[in-house]
């Protein structure tokens, strides 16, 4: 019986041990694969432990991450994000805005009066032709901080990236096994890689600026939008996923190990079987014991890293078999994985 590592207002979102489906026996593996659809199922999310990623790897991301988030503005919005079909580089604060909402012009308005309080990095796989990868310089030699070159920093990200894009596999293929199709059945819509890999941070901030203006977040309301994210988070918190009955619920960080949640486009293929849930980043939770001024006037800054896993670009993407017992059960006609997301990302921006 896999524990509950959220529980409240409805909401349940398990933690699984990811190992039971990579290496135990026939019957473990079943049973995590359907503890896998079943949480995505009925939350949308679910933590997974014993990911097949040490965490001294996760940890050297991080590093890595705050470094490229300490250079200097001007270096960093060289980079910046130029179109969502490349969807890489950087995003200064208040660039991006993610919401529910949907217009450009509402998602505008939005962004005016609540800008989200974050700064992103993003990165592609590197061979997508026509889209390079926005490294912070092509000098290999060049000092991105003390004891980390430019060929490090992309060595570190490219790898990671590499890795998560086999846990992605590995996910997809539990999400088989629980829908009682062939274990490889994603196989052929995953190997393109064309997923996102995208740096965080949320820079300190100010704690009234919370009771100044109600409604402030760290990162507004929305869901994602392709067939799973992978978050890595730190320790401060934050996170909040919505539950049933519409209450936004605390996803408190759990020590090594991953959140999961199912985008958009994963409910879609499902025929709407999958959720993909609506959730936000707030001010962080006060900690038991802390006063009204807690510690101090400043909430420190908040890292964490996001994968954001979708089919092939290429790939034509219509209800899962089993999902639907006749063609007019189909609840979307099927579309192309790039244009759907290209059109949410121009939404976005």
């Amino acid at each position: 019986m896999e524990k509950a590592a959220v529980e409240d207002d409805g909401l349940v979102i398990p933690l699984i041990d990811f190992s039971k489906f990579l290496e135990g026996t026939p019957i473990q593996k079943a049973e995590t694969a359907k503890a896998i659809l079943t949480g995505f199922q009925n939350a949308g999310f679910i933590y997974l432990s014993n990911i097949p990623i040490p965490a001294s790897t996760v940890a050297e991301a991080f590093e890595t991450s705050a470094h490229f988030f300490r250079l200097p503005t001007a270096t960093k919005e060289s980079l910046s994000w130029t179109t969502p079909q490349a969807n890489r580089g950087y995003s200064a604060p208040g660039r991006e805005k993610v919401s529910q909402l949907p217009t450009n012009a509402d998602v505008a308005a939005l962004r005016t009066t609540t800008p989200d309080i974050k700064e992103s990095f993003e990165i592609g796989r590197d061979n997508e032709p026509g889209h390079p990868n926005r490294w912070p310089t092509e000098d290999d030699t060049a000092p991105i901080a003390p004891d980390l070159t430019a060929a490090a920093f992309r060595q570190t990200m490219s790898a990671f990236f590499a890795s998560l894009a086999e846990l992605h596999k590995a996910v997809m293929r539990a999400i088989a096994v629980g829908m009682d199709l062939s274990e490889t059945h994603f196989d052929p819509f995953v190997d393109e890689r064309d997923n996102t890999l995208r740096l965080l941070h949320y820079p300190a901030v100010r704690r009234d600026l919370f009771r100044l203006h109600p409604g402030q977040v760290r990162a507004g309301e929305h869901s994602d939008y392709g067939s799973i994210t992978f978050l890595f988070q730190d320790q401060r918190g934050g996170l909040q996923v919505q539950s049933p009955n519409g209450k936004f619920v605390d996803t408190t960080p759990i020590e090594g190990t991953c959140v999961v949640n199912a985008g958009d486009l994963l409910a879609r293929w499902s025929n709407d079987t999958i959720k993909s849930t609506v959730h936000r980043v707030v001010e962080p939770p006060r900690k038991e014991g802390e006063d009204g001024e807690g510690e101090g006037e400043t909430y420190p800054a908040r890292y964490s890293i996001a994968y954001f896993c979708n089919p092939n670009f290429k790939d034509f993407i219509e209800a899962i078999p089993g999902t639907y017992a006749t063609e007019a059960d189909k609840k979307y006609e099927g579309i192309n994985s790039g244009e759907y997301l290209v059109q949410r990302l121009e939404a976005t921006y």
